[in-house]
C-alpha cells in the first residue's frame, strides 16, 4: 500500500470525503476494468464500480493494512461481480418463465398468478420475506440476512422451509388436494 493510500484511508475514516474521492480516483480504472471484464457491459461495469466504492466507503473501518488497499477493493469488486452474475441469471430465468406463462391463455396465467400469490400469503411472514427478497428482488442470502436482521443460515433455513411448503401447496392446488 502506498503512503498516499494510507493517508487517504485514515483521513476518510475521520470523515474527509475528499480523501475518499482521491482513493476513488486512484483506483477507479482498475476496478472498472475488472468489472467490465466480468460483466461484458460498460453500463453494468459502471454500476458494479459504483457499488464497489459505496461498499468500500461503508466498510472502510474494517480495512486492515495487512493487505494492500487495492487487493481489498478487488475482493469487494469480485464479490459484487459474482452477485451481479447471479442476479442477472435469476432475472433472465424469471424473464423466460414469464414469457412462457404469457404464451399460455390469459385466464390460465391469471389463475396461476392468483394461486402463487395465495400460497405466498399463507407462508409465515418471515418465510415470505425471505422468498420475496431472494427470489423476486434478487438479493443474495447475505443481503437478505442484513435486510431481515438475521444470519445467512436463518435465511437459508427459511427459504428451504418456504419452498417445501410452496411446492406442496401449489402441487395440491393443481391436483385439487388438501389445502395445507
Amino acid at each position: 500500500m502506498t503512503d498516499d493510500d494510507q493517508g487517504w484511508i485514515e483521513q476518510s475514516r475521520q470523515g474527509d470525503h475528499e480523501a475518499f474521492a482521491s482513493l476513488v480516483r486512484r483506483h477507479q480504472r482498475m476496478i472498472y476494468a475488472l468489472a467490465y471484464r466480468m460483466t461484458g457491459s460498460a453500463a453494468d461495469a459502471e454500476d458494479v464500480t459504483q457499488e464497489t466504492f459505496i461498499r468500500a466507503h461503508a466498510q472502510l473501518g474494517t480495512f486492515r493494512a495487512q493487505a494492500r488497499f487495492s487487493s481489498w477493493l478487488y475482493r469487494i469488486a469480485v464479490n459484487h461481480c459474482l452477485n451481479w452474475r447471479q442476479r442477472a441469471g435469476r432475472r433472465e430465468q424469471l424473464h423466460h418463465s414469464w414469457q412462457a406463462l404469457r404464451a399460455e391463455p390469459a385466464s390460465r396465467d391469471h389463475t396461476h398468478t392468483q394461486k402463487v400469490q395465495a400460497a405466498l400469503l399463507k407462508l409465515k411472514p418471515k418465510q415470505r420475506a425471505a422468498i420475496v427478497l431472494t427470489i423476486y428482488d434478487g438479493l443474495s442470502h447475505a443481503e437478505a440476512a442484513r435486510a431481515l436482521g438475521c444470519s445467512e443460515t436463518t435465511v437459508s433455513w427459511r427459504l428451504f422451509a418456504a419452498r417445501a411448503k410452496l411446492r406442496r401447496w401449489l402441487k395440491d392446488a393443481k391436483t385439487g388436494g388438501p389445502d395445507e
